[in-house]
């Protein structure tokens, strides 16, 4: 298994509607990519997140499904779409997990 863990920094002028149509896309691919285990996103509530205001846990079957799912036409739209309008920064951690 891999996990993979995205923070996003969300412009503070960034609409509610858009927070939530990120969101939903999100959502979404775990029903349309295969190899997704297990998908959670949601807001940070932390005030120890250094301005990340987001976070995404993608839980993969393998390293191959990973790779797949990064140029896959669902997630390049979810992220043109509803993340690149919207988001100043993201951090991306992957490792391996049982």
């Amino acid at each position: 298994m891999v996990e993979h863990i995205v923070f996003f920094k969300i412009r503070p002028q960034a609409t509610p509607e858009q927070k939530q149509a990120m969101v939903d896309g999100l959502k979404s691919l775990a029903k349309l990519i295969p190899g997704i285990a297990r998908l959670s996103v949601g807001e940070n509530f932390s005030d120890r997140s250094r301005g990340f205001t987001y976070g995404l846990v993608v839980r993969f079957t393998d390293r191959a499904a990973l790779e797949a799912y990064l140029p896959h036409p669902a997630h390049q739209e979810v992220v043109e779409k509803y993340i690149r309008p919207i988001n100043d920064d993201v951090l991306v951690v992957d490792y391996e997990c049982e």
